[in-house]
């Protein structure tokens, strides 16, 4: 399809500013929190990422599409972002991978998407002025000024406890290790197969794939799931998931972690880095614009060695509220944010970025070796 062909579309911001381009993905309106993302490639990914739920994403590369979409690369079962701004959407994707174009793609998950508009503009009206909602709508007969309002109107991410809406409603085992083409190399086996309970929040699929490369016997259970059912399930650890939202709200994911921490050894990744700063008595923020992209330094202060790393985080720790007991590991080496922590007594460690998504492009597997050496020090 021309896009002379393509339908119009208007993107309407909070602050009022209205974008003319050409909509693509799914005919259907949708209100999001605008956040940019800098990767070059892997939209498929944050396309299936959880982690973007009510949250509408601006990739700042400009062509995208180009080698389509298939089944090896998703993060999960669905797409989960409320919409896609992207410069230009290729309309033919030409890769020996390819199952399906983006357009299709989007549409078939019902979200919709809109380009032609000024991604670079935008990028920095958020860099300024920080995340804002937006809405994607095809309608071109309703003023501006009304669907302003209705921008206005709509819920923040905050306001939403988004982890519910994404998390496993039943509990499962997962077996599967890596499945791409362009598989990493293991993080390292573990000798006896520990078993494991991880918490989805909103997990990512190659988490799961890199707990169990590992060798990990690895149980996911939902978010609400309390920690006197996990310790019933007599595992030699625990796991704690990236998910969307301020972890704050998740209350419920706290009290269960404060319990486990004093039990198992446990590992966090983004929102279970979050939340284990809560159970020591830490606090979160949330931050200007974030961080979403897969070139975000930082600084390994154990080792003193630097990781490229891959972020989707709208929250951070703040490193003041943290009590003498946990140690910073991990600092981003942009903004000094903090990006890992430890328990200096208790077997528990977090980090704030993702291992799992390899774009150093394998700087950060050493943190699942990490977990499995808590673990088996555990067993002995």
């Amino acid at each position: 399809m021309n896009k002379t062909a393509r339908p119009p579309a208007r993107l309407v911001l909070e602050d009022g500013t209205v974008l003319h381009g050409f909509g693509f993905g799914a005919d259907a309106d949708s209100i999001g929190e605008l956040v940019f993302n800098t990767s070059m490639t892997g939209y498929q990914e944050i396309l299936t990422d959880p982690s973007y739920r009510g949250q509408t994403v601006l990739l700042t590369q400009p062509h995208i599409g180009n080698y389509g979409v298939n089944s090896e690369d998703e993060e999960s079962a669905k797409l989960w972002l409320s919409g896609l701004v992207v410069r230009e959407a290729c309309v033919r994707a030409s890769n020996f991978r390819s199952a399906t174009e983006l357009s299709d793609y989007l549409a078939q998950h019902g979200v919709p998407g809109i380009d032609g508009v000024d991604t670079r503009m935008l990028t920095r009206r958020v860099r300024d002025h920080g995340e804002q909602r937006v809405l994607i709508t095809r309608d071109v007969s309703t003023p501006d000024a009304a669907l302003v309002e209705r921008v206005r109107s709509a819920p923040r991410v905050a306001d939403v406890d988004h982890v519910q809406k994404v998390t496993t409603e039943t509990t499962y085992r997962w077996d599967r290790g890596y499945e791409s083409v362009f598989n990493p190399p293991a993080p390292g086996a573990a000798k006896d197969r520990p078993r494991i309970v991880a918490y989805d929040f909103g997990a990512k699929r190659n988490i799961l794939r890199s707990l169990a490369v590992c060798g990990l016997d690895v149980t996911v259970v939902p978010a609400l799931t309390p920690a006197a059912a996990v310790l019933e399930m007599k595992p030699d650890g625990v796991f704690l998931s990236n998910g969307p939202g301020d972890p704050a709200i998740c209350s419920y994911a706290i009290e269960s972690a404060k319990v486990l921490v004093q039990k198992l050894p446990v590992f966090g990744i983004c929102l279970g880095h979050q939340i284990l700063s809560h159970v020591f008595g830490g606090k979160t923020y949330k931050m200007k614009f974030g961080h979403h992209g897969g070139n975000q330094p930082v600084i390994d202060l154990l080792t003193e060695k630097v990781e490229i790393t891959s972020q989707n985080h709208s929250y951070a720790v703040d490193p003041k509220s943290l009590p003498d007991a946990v140690e910073i590991t991990h600092k981003n080496l942009n903004d000094d944010t903090v990006e890992g922590l430890r328990h200096k007594e208790l077997p528990v460690f977090s980090v704030q970025y993702h291992p799992e998504a390899a774009p150093g492009p394998h700087d950060a597997l050493y943190l699942f070796r990490r977990f499995v050496e808590l673990l088996e020090a555990g067993k002995c």
